[in-house]
């Protein structure tokens, strides 16, 4: 795609009395734009996302509104563009989010044709706004009817939100143990220095703003279906018309002599985080578990703590969730850093002297100094006021749903960490998955069912982690795969790794190959199959990534093209 440097051209006829609110000018030329192809384009000196779909041409914001990803490097298939980094989908034509986890929607400018050329008009006023919150109505008089949410989380906060992006006008009660409003819980073992109010996912002026009631520092005790009510610690009972359950899961403890000794930490909350931090500054760390968040956590520490050693049952990392090749690849990335690894073991003991600890005793004889003990061996569900309710748990006390997060109880829902729910895109076998992508699309469908619009859960898994920089981006639902189709090479830490079942793809997991991830993901949300051929064959049309997204800037008209 290419195009001749002119002057840049206002739209012929406009309205002058406009001019002092709105900007308009030539991005490109019709004919330089195909159909499912996108650019970033500046309009005065402000970037915008120009995107063709069947002949319509539209203009978005051009950053993801999760972590800021231009979107000129992400996928684009029929109406919807989705962020390369993340996974977020927005509507090319209305910018509206279509899918998590941006919580935003994006400016929507207009588009015009005139003369063969495009033109795209951007209101002044509204320039710098990247991000824009959804119409939401608020708490209307007379309506008697309560929608009660149990944790502080993602998919409480997604449903209050649907709620009244949906003109909910009943009572909203949202209630946490935490101490703060929600935040960005995938932060934590990213950027562990981090102050609370930088995490937030809403400001206090928000939920005023809507008329969403936030308790804090609450926990349910106990839950009467029959009564619809809940009972909380400090003896209060609420009554509910609908409840949603997203109370999440706890870190597990060791069970080994020595547990309460000072300085053993384990990641839960932002004041966790900052203690972790603070502790380990030039002292001797030792991690237990090999968990995304240990792996992110060792790789904060590097160059901050004295020395890193991290303990794991298995061979590698990520070993039963992402393979032994990946859990290879960052292996090698963090010994690289000089972090140590003691994997196939397992502590027995820790030793401490005046209180602290001092030594941790592995089971194969190994001592290992450590002023601070990290210890992220798995989960625990937030269920135990649900076990003399009529709820219907699994043999590990997660809360069972259908398509729809319902629970066997009418009127009651269940979303987030603690639910375990039929996954479309893997045939409908109950899974339960940790995303904070997932929790936060429970969050919708909860609320919509609520409102007797019928919306069965079709989210495609999206999770990324972060090592040394660089991120590894995964796709759908791997387990149970029995081969692996490798595309690029491992140790160049540059891949795309696509897991195979019965012939076909069923997940997928990226390092340094955006934004093959994202297409992958679009695939599996249109429920479209991914073949083995396809997966071995040299040739990657198969992904659909147009080459407009891929080829470097060009100028034209004097406008910045993202091409």
């Amino acid at each position: 795609m290419s195009g001749n440097k002119t002057p840049r051209e206002k739209l012929p006829d406009s309205d002058p009395e406009d001019s002092s609110e709105e900007l308009t000018e030539v991005v490109c030329l019709e004919s330089d734009l195909k159909d499912g192809q996108m650019m970033e384009v500046d309009v005065g000196n402000h970037s915008v996302l120009l995107t063709r779909s069947e002949g319509r041409y539209s203009a978005i914001g051009h950053q993801c509104t999760h972590y800021g990803a231009p979107l000129s490097k992400g996928f684009i298939s029929g109406n919807t563009v989705r962020c390369p980094w993340h996974g977020a989908c927005f509507n090319i034509h209305t910018g509206d989010l279509e899918e998590f986890p941006g919580m935003d929607c994006l400016p929507c400018h207009k588009v015009k044709i005139q003369n063969k050329k495009v033109y795209v008009t951007i209101n002044k006023k509204t320039l710098r706004q990247e991000k824009r919150v959804k119409s939401m109505g608020a708490l209307v008089p007379g309506v008697n009817h309560t929608v009660l949410l149990l944790g502080g989380g993602a998919a409480s906060l997604i449903c209050a939100e649907t709620l009244r992006q949906e003109h909910f006008g009943g009572r909203i009660i949202m209630v946490t143990r935490d101490e703060l409003l929600p935040y960005d819980k995938t932060r934590l073992s990213k950027v562990m220095n981090v102050q609370s109010d930088s995490i937030l996912l809403r400001k206090m002026e928000f939920y005023h703003q809507y008329d969403i009631e936030v308790w804090l520092r609450k926990e349910a005790v106990s839950l009467d279906t029959d009564k619809k009510t809940v009972t909380f610690d400090d003896g209060l009972v609420q009554s509910y018309d609908q409840l949603l359950i997203s109370t999440g899961c706890r870190a597990k403890s060791l069970a080994v002599p020595g547990m309460k000794l000072d300085n053993i930490k384990m990641l839960e909350t932002p004041e966790d985080a900052r203690q972790i931090h603070a502790a380990c500054l030039g002292h001797n760390v030792v991690l237990v578990g090999t968990s995304f968040v240990g792996m992110e956590v060792a790789s904060y520490l590097i160059n901050k703590a004295s020395s890193i050693t991290v303990v794991g049952s298995s061979e590698l990392p990520y070993q039963n969730t992402l393979g032994r090749e990946v859990g290879k690849v960052t292996m090698i990335m963090l010994s690289e850093k000089n972090v140590k690894f003691y994997m196939n073991d397992n502590v027995t003991e820790i030793k401490g002297v005046d209180g602290k600890v001092k030594e941790v005793v592995l089971k194969s004889g190994k001592v290992i100094p450590a002023d601070v003990l990290i210890v992220g061996i798995g989960i625990k569900a937030n269920s135990e006021f649900l076990l003399s309710s009529k709820i219907r748990l699994d043999p590990k006390n997660f809360v069972t749903v259908d398509k729809n997060m319902r629970t066997n109880i009418p009127s009651v829902y269940c979303g987030g960490d603690l639910a375990t729910f039929p996954l479309a895109m893997a045939k409908n076998r109950m899974v339960n998955i940790g995303h904070w992508q997932m929790a936060q699309a429970h969050g919708r469908i909860a609320a919509l069912n609520m409102l007797d619009k019928p919306t069965e859960l079709n989210s495609v898994p999206f999770y990324w982690t972060v090592l040394l920089g660089k991120t590894i981006r995964y796709a759908g639902y791997g387990e149970g795969y029995t081969d692996i189709v490798i595309k690029g090479k491992f140790e160049d830490k540059k891949f795309l790794a696509l897991y195979m079942k019965n012939d076909e793809v069923i997940a997928a997991v990226s390092l340094n190959y955006d934004p093959a991830v994202s297409a992958v993901a679009e695939r599996f949300a249109a429920g479209k199959v991914i073949t083995r051929e396809e997966a071995e064959s040299d040739d990657l049309s198969w992904l659909q990534v147009p080459r407009s997204t891929l080829s470097a800037p060009l100028p034209l008209n004097t406008s910045s093209l993202q091409c």
